[in-house]
């Protein structure tokens, strides 16, 4: 016959993956009986009662538990927290609240930032995106850059988006198969200057994270804004685990600015994944990525030519990978994302339950 420790024992594979601890270790599981027959029950104490992945879980708790020897049927009930359990857990995480579970089913977080403005950022994320969904990858864009947005531009991705039943807001479907939300979705109309200070700042890049409704992703892009301030940190504390790409050109002033932004990134744990050198040619020379990236010790993932076709195809909305996949400029974001793939996870070992509900944060106009 199994035992309870055994039982408890498997379900330690179970991890949150936002959180990245287990079930047990989170104390989230209730109780565990086992029948003579070695069927199992167990009772999963969740923080909500509504969960869009509440399948997916019920699966994973099923299929840890059922990997015990002596176990002949696993049943999976849910119950929900108390308000005093909810504070312990929030006490336990050293956080002063728990996540809003709208990442629960995304894979790989990556942070794409310079730390200077104008070295081709945003034409780096869309063509990145649009470069990951061509390989049968599930994508999305999230344009942090609240005061010099592009995305919508890069992607050619205008208008409102909706609400769902839950609440949560919908991105809209952009070229490519991609999935992007920008503050000019927002907006009344387009290019509208914005003059928010941080704290509105911080407000709305957690809302994007917390209330946008993103699905199963394998990656979620983030552009970020120039410089190293309030994004940055507010990123670190919603998203410990995402990674750090950087974009530099090959100029020596901008390795320098990229390198700062290397380094408030490691300050806050985040991951540096790679650096990809941006506009390298004739005009900015080349070989400045390659020294940056052998400075921190990470992967050079490209270098994309500073092109006419690659700056046509953005202005147009339409990332030069979809329009002229054989350009150079295409073959080396195919390039950078093939090195993402080799080092990033594929897949999410086991889902967890979402918290909380309902939007929070600053209130932004949406469509019915």
């Amino acid at each position: 016959m199994p035992t309870d420790n055994e039982i408890r024992k498997a379900l330690e594979r179970v991890i949150d993956p936002e959180l990245r601890r287990s079930i047990v270790e989170l104390g989230m599981v209730r109780a565990i009986d086992i029948s003579d027959g070695g069927a199992v029950h167990v009772t999963v104490s969740l923080t909500t009662a509504g969960c869009p992945i509440r399948n997916h879980f019920t699966e994973a708790v099923a299929r840890e538990a059922g990997s015990v020897p002596g176990v002949t049927a696993v049943d999976v009930a849910f119950d929900v927290l108390s308000d005093a359990e909810k504070a312990s857990l929030q006490k336990t995480l050293g956080r002063g609240t728990l996540p809003a579970g709208a990442l629960a089913q995304v894979s790989n977080v990556l942070c794409i930032g310079s730390g200077k403005g104008g070295v081709g950022k945003s034409t780096v994320t869309a063509n990145l995106a649009a470069a990951l969904a061509a390989t049968g990858r599930r994508v999305g864009v999230l344009d942090a850059d609240v005061w010099g947005y592009s995305i919508p531009r890069m992607l050619g991705v205008h208008g409102r988006p909706r609400v769902s039943a839950d609440r949560k807001i919908l991105p809209l479907d952009a070229v490519g198969d991609v999935k992007a939300i920008s503050i000019e979705h927002f907006l009344e109309g387009r290019d509208q200057a914005i003059t928010w200070r941080g704290p509105m700042l911080h407000k709305a890049i957690r809302q994007f994270l917390e209330d946008v409704e993103w699905g199963q992703l394998d990656y979620l892009l983030i552009d970020l804004p120039p410089g190293t301030g309030d994004v940055t940190m507010t990123l670190a504390q919603l998203l410990p685990h995402s990674k750090f790409v950087i974009v530099t050109t090959p100029q020596d002033a901008a390795q320098k600015v990229a390198r700062r932004a290397a380094e408030t990134a490691m300050r806050y744990d985040i991951e540096l994944l790679g650096v990809i050198e941006n506009m390298y040619g004739d005009i900015f020379g080349e070989g400045g990525g390659q020294h940056l990236a052998d400075e921190l010790d990470i992967p050079l993932l490209g270098k994309i030519p500073l092109t006419e076709a690659l700056r046509r195809a953005s202005d147009a909305g339409r990332p030069i990978v979809i329009d002229d996949p054989d350009a150079p400029a295409s073959q080396a974001f195919f390039h950078a994302s093939r090195g993402i793939i080799a080092a990033t996870p594929q897949d999410i070992r086991v889902l967890a339950e979402p918290v909380g509900a309902g939007i929070s944060g600053t209130p932004l106009p949406m469509a019915p």
